[in-house]
Order: structure tokens, then C-alpha cells, then sequence
């Protein structure tokens, strides 16, 4: 069926509008109420290590949760299956690993941030470093979720995504995590964070029903039509790929598939453990536990309640897909506006077909992963700057100065963090990097690999200094610049690669190896790292 132009209604009732009012007192509520607890240093960054187990779990869900997810989820269904659930078995995979090895090690020299740990092993330099490339990666992975988020604040606010109205939702979205970040520190951010979480899941759940109840069929009926959909050599419910193509002689490898049992065994738990242990955004939080066993129990948490809710929003984009491309099922209940592009598919959804109220709570739900994803990015970066860099250049100032420098932070990435937003908003589109949720994803890895490579080598290894550190990060980044994909169809043709494509968990795997190599190659800069609270 051709698709229509998506032009939305816009029709906002009262009660939407009621909700949304509601929803922004509740978040200033909670925020002010996190926020009346002294901000001292220990408690802007660490919130005293006080934060129960539960409410970690939840804000680390909300960290991973992003517009991408909540966008992008539907939109992977909906234009695919659900093979990217077996993402999860590498999550799973990489919280074991990082409770194990990461935390303990984190909370064993009571760090402040990750990278302190670096600066233990192998000196200041290899900290100065890592914090950097976090930071530089944060923001293009932190940016282009901020861009993301702003599709549906554009659309939704004025209709368009226009150049513009992009940037005024960009501007919204920071304006709104900058806020929420910078008062009361960590605590706050936190405590907005389960809220955030009861919201978009709520939502989510809401839109499943009121799908459900305009389609004409019953759950059996649907399920079975899922099922008898093909989708690349597979249905719309297969949740499960090899990654082995049947029709090559003997056992075939696709390098191309992106969520495969072979994606998620060997790239995709690189990236959990990327993101869970050497990613300040997330483990910030984890640091904020009373212990090491509470903070890896949190992580396991979270991955517990990741799962269902992930499949909440496959669930989304499945039943988008009976609505919009089965008009002969859908019957007189067809919509008549339909999607021009799948990235729009759920917001069309929200816009044109969510009853009054519900329509205000998913507009809600957009807000909230599109502020919790961006000012725990904030806090993150802004401690990484005051504890890495300015504590190093202006020691000896008391707890109250670094924490209003932490403030200040907040505000000056959240500026650059929507510059870049801005870029993305006017080079996505024609760069051709697929659909949201890959884009996002692949990002990542510009950091990560490096981070990864030197982290492994500091927990699991004697080997490594200040130089190789450095170089490690460099050589990751090099890496998967050259794999990422605008770049890899300059060069790769040239060496007579043709239409060879790599999926980019592959990518992690090749940069985050070589990362590693390079940081081992350094000969030992003075052992294993220190007993807890030796000077770095």
C-alpha cells in the first residue's frame, strides 16, 4: 500500500494538554524534593553511596532508555521482526561480567569516577585521557539521542520537522535536562529518573491496548498473521537469527545481519560491557549504592526489568504494522493517514489515533525518555570534568565550589550536546545510516572501543602504561571511524571489498581487539593497581 504524507491533525484537547501540565509539575515536584539535601561534592556525584537498589535499577533503565528506544523500538518491528530482543543475551553476558570484575573493582579504590581507576593503574595521564574520549563519545552518543528525541517534540508541537522547528525542540529538550540535572546532582537525577521510567512505560503499555482495540482481530488471529508475514527468510515473530545463511554451501556466514545470535554473543555483550563499566553515564549510578554486591545487584535488576519492557515496544511496532500495511484486515477501521516514512510510524500513531488524554500522556512518555536519557548524560559528563580536570588544576577548594562548578558543567554540556543534536538533525537523513535505533547504537561505539581495549587491559592484565593507554584510545577511535559506514564507502572499493558490508557490532569487536592489543603492548607501568585510597 503507498504511503501518504504524513501531516498531522494536531488537535490537542484540554485534557492532553491537562496531562502534560500534570506530568511537568510531578517532575518539579520530585526534583525539588531530591534536590533539598545538601549538594555537597559527595552527594552531587554519589548522592553518600545511599541510593537503594530498586530506584538504581530503575534510573539505569532510564539512562538506557532513550528516544531511540522508545521511537526506534516500534520502528524495528514494525519494518523487521524481533530479532533485536536477542540483543539482551549480550546485555546478560555483559552485566555478569561487570558485577563481577568492574564494580568491585570500582568500589575497592573508591573512585569518584570510572576513570579514576585508570589513573591508579597506569597513571594521570591514561585518566585524562579516558575521561576525554568519554566525553567526546558521550557527546555524539548523548547528541544524537537528543535528535531523536526532538523528532517527536517537532512533530508534535508543530506538525513538521522542519530545519527550525527541530531546533526549537532540540532547544526545549535541553532547556528541560538541564534543569532536572543541575539541581541537587546525581539524587535528583535519579529520583526524576523512576518517575520518567512509571511514565514512557505506562504510555507504552496504553498505546498496546488502544491498538489492540482498534484492530478487528483477536491476539490468536494476529499472532498468526505475525507469523505467516515473511520477513527476510523469516516471519515478523522470529526473535531469534543464527546469523549463518542457510543458502551459502556449507556454513555461511552473513557479516551483514545486525542482530544475530553471533551479533550478541561476540559484539553486542562488548557493547553492554562498554556501556554498563567503562560508560560514567551509567555507572555513576551504580556507584551510588552502599556496595559493590548492591551495585551489580542493581545492574542485574535493571537488565531483569529491561527485557519485557523492550518487548513492550517490539509489541508496538507489530501491531503498527497490522494497522497501517493490512488495510485488508483492518477493514472499515483503516486509518486514513498512513506513515511516509517508518521512523514516523508511531508518532503518526500518537498524533492521529491516541484518544484525547492518552494522547497527552505519550506526548508525556516522549518528554520523559527524551529528558531522562539527556540529563543523566549531563551529570556524567559535568563529574568527569570537575573530577578529572578542574579538581586537577584547582585542588584544595571546598565541597560547595566543586559542586557549583559541576552546575556550570551541566549547563556547558548541555549547550554542546545540542549543537550536536543540531548536526544530526540537518545530516541524518541524506547520510543514509538506517533506522534510529542503529544510528544511535553504532555511535556509541566511537568511544567505546578504545575505553573498552584499555579497561580490559587494566582489570585483567599486568601489562599496559600511560602511553599505550592513550594510544589504545586513539587506535580505537581510528578503527571505527574507517568501519563507519560513510567513511567505509570512500575507501573501501578502492581495496576491492565490492558490496562487502560489516554490521556494526562487528565493528566494536575489530576496534575494541585492537584497542586492547595496542594497551598490552605497553610494558608494566608499576603493576596491578593500588589498595583502596592510594594516591594516584
Amino acid at each position: 500500500m503507498p504511503a501518504a504524507a504524513f501531516h498531522p491533525t494536531l488537535a490537542l484537547a484540554p485534557l492532553d494538554w491537562g496531562v502534560l501540565l500534570a506530568y511537568f509539575a510531578a517532575l518539579a515536584a520530585v526534583g525539588w524534593a531530591a534536590s533539598r539535601r545538601a549538594t555537597r561534592e559527595g552527594d552531587f556525584f554519589l548522592a553518600g553511596r545511599r541510593m537503594p537498589v530498586w530506584a538504581v535499577a530503575l534510573s539505569v533503565l532510564a539512562t538506557a532508555t532513550s528516544a531511540a528506544t522508545f521511537i526506534g523500538g516500534p520502528e524495528e518491528a514494525y519494518t523487521g521482526n524481533l530479532t533485536y530482543l536477542s540483543t539482551n543475551i549480550g546485555t546478560a553476558l555483559a552485566v555478569v561480567v561487570v558485577a563481577a570484575v568492574f564494580i568491585p573493582a570500582f568500589y575497592r579504590h573508591n573512585v569518584t569516577t570510572v576513570y579514576d581507576l585508570l589513573a591508579i593503574r597506569f597513571g594521570p595521564a591514561a585518566r585524562t585521557a579516558a575521561s576525554a574520549a568519554f566525553m567526546g563519545g558521550r557527546v555524539l552518543a548523548s547528541g544524537s539521542r537528543v535528535f531523536v528525541a526532538a523528532l517527536p517534540v517537532s512533530m508534535i508541537l508543530w506538525g513538521d520537522t522542519s530545519a527550525w522547528h527541530m531546533v526549537a525542540g532540540i532547544a526545549v529538550l535541553t532547556a528541560a535536562g538541564i534543569l532536572t540535572a543541575c539541581f541537587g546532582g546525581i539524587r535528583t537525577v535519579i529520583w526524576t529518573d523512576v518517575m520518567q521510567v512509571l511514565v514512557f512505560v505506562g504510555a507504552a503499555v496504553a498505546a498496546v491496548a488502544v491498538l489492540l482495540h482498534r484492530i478487528p482481530l483477536s491476539p490468536g488471529e494476529i499472532v498468526d498473521v505475525l507469523r505467516a508475514t515473511p520477513v527476510g527468510g523469516a516471519s515478523k515473530l522470529t526473535a531469534l537469527k543464527v546469523g549463518l545463511d542457510p543458502g551459502a554451501p556449507g556454513l555461511g556466514f552473513d557479516p551483514s545481519e545486525v542482530y544475530t545470535l553471533l551479533t550478541a554473543v561476540f559484539g553486542f555483550s562488548l557493547l553492554g560491557t562498554a556501556a554498563y563499566g567503562t560508560d560514567h553515564d551509567l555507572t555513576q549510578r551504580m556507584l551510588t549504592c552502599r556496595s559493590a554486591v548492591r551495585g551489580g545487584a542493581s545492574a542485574f535488576l535493571a537488565l531483569a526489568l529491561n527485557l519485557p519492557m523492550i518487548a513492550v515496544f517490539m509489541s508496538i511496532g507489530l501491531l503498527l504494522f497490522i494497522f497501517y500495511q493490512r488495510p485488508d484486515l483492518m477493514g472499515a477501521a483503516a486509518p486514513a493517514i498512513v506513515p511516509a516514512e517508518s521512523r514516523d510510524v508511531f508518532l503518526t500513531f500518537i498524533v492521529n489515533e491516541m484518544p484525547a488524554g492518552l494522547r497527552g500522556l505519550l506526548m508525556a512518555a516522549v518528554f520523559a525518555v527524551g529528558v531522562g536519557s539527556l540529563n543523566s548524560a549531563l551529570g556524567a559528563m559535568s563529574a568527569t570534568l570537575v573530577n578529572d580536570f578542574y579538581k586537577r588544576a584547582r585542588p584544595g577548594m571546598d565541597r560547595r565550589h566543586y559542586g557549583r562548578v559541576g552546575t556550570l558543567g551541566v549547563v556547558l554540556w548541555g549547550l554542546i550536546l545540542a549543537g550536536f543534536a543540531c548536526v544530526c538533525a540537518a545530516y541524518y537523513s541524506e547520510a543514509g545510516l538506517g533506522t534510529l535505533i542503529r544510528f544511535v547504537l553504532s555511535v556509541m561505539n566511537f568511544a567505546y572501543a578504545g575505553l573498552l581495549g584499555v579497561f580490559c587491559t587494566a582489570l585483567l592484565t599486568r601489562r599496559g602504561n600511560a602511553a599505550s593507554a592513550v594510544s589504545a584510545l586513539v587506535a580505537g577511535f581510528i578503527v571505527i571511524l574507517a568501519l563507519y559506514r560513510p567513511v567505509y564507502d570512500l575507501w573501501s572499493p578502492r581495496v576491492g571489498l565490492g558490496e562487502f558490508r560489516l554490521a556494526f557490532p562487528w565493528h566494536l569487536l575489530i576496534g575494541t581487539t585492537a584497542a586492547f592489543l595496542v594497551c598490552v603492548a605497553g610494558r608494566p607501568a608499576g603493576g596491578p593497581p593500588r589498595p583502596a585510597g592510594a594516591s594516584p
